[in-house]
């Protein structure tokens, strides 16, 4: 039998325990990648990523604190050997990014809407048509289209450093890359 005062310190430390499952929340995304060449798709792999600071504090001033909404994201690749760390930014990303593709600006990451606490571009990837070979290592999602940019100002969200190592493209292969950004309560 228990007395009141060992119940009230159980009952607390239960009350404790649930609030504090309850607090914590996290925003994680997985980048599904697709490497085609002459039109056959040779491989295909998924990456996950760090989320910076940079983006993390956007998402929380964008939802709490009356900081301008970025409406437009769009991904770049990069092509140096760099461990993505929380303290990279869109000014000093630590990594060079490739400009060695087709299209003249980043693609846009055009998301479907949310659904189930997440969000995606499934219905339409962004595509980056090869123009030279070289060695890829990882992507990221920033807030400007401008190729090379790193001054502009922008956001970088979060980056995807591909878990197999380095990636070889040739001329006119196409890199395809879904990224579905999802946020889960434990």
């Amino acid at each position: 039998m228990k007395n009141k005062a060992g119940m009230r310190a159980e009952v607390s430390a239960h009350i404790e325990k649930r609030l504090s499952a309850v607090e914590k929340a996290f925003i994680e995304s997985s980048w599904e990648w697709e490497h085609w060449r002459d039109g056959q798709m040779i491989d295909s792999w998924v990456d996950h990523n760090i989320c910076t600071d940079e983006g993390l504090d956007h998402v929380l001033g964008v939802a709490f604190s009356q900081v301008t909404q970025i409406t437009q994201w769009f991904i770049l690749l990069y092509n140096t050997n760099t461990t993505p760390v929380a303290g990279m930014t869109y000014a000093c990303p630590a990594f060079t990014e490739s400009t060695h593709y087709s299209e003249a600006n980043r693609p846009q990451w055009q998301e479907g809407g949310v659904s189930s606490k997440v969000i995606t571009n499934s219905a339409n990837k962004a595509s980056f048509t090869c123009s030279t070979a070289e060695t890829i290592y990882g992507a990221a999602l920033v807030s400007d289209n401008t190729k090379g940019d790193k001054a502009g100002g922008g956001v970088l969200y979060n980056v995807s450093d591909f878990s197999g190592g380095s990636k070889t493209v040739a001329s006119s292969d196409v890199l395809k890359v879904t990224v579905q950004l999802t946020i889960s309560d434990v």
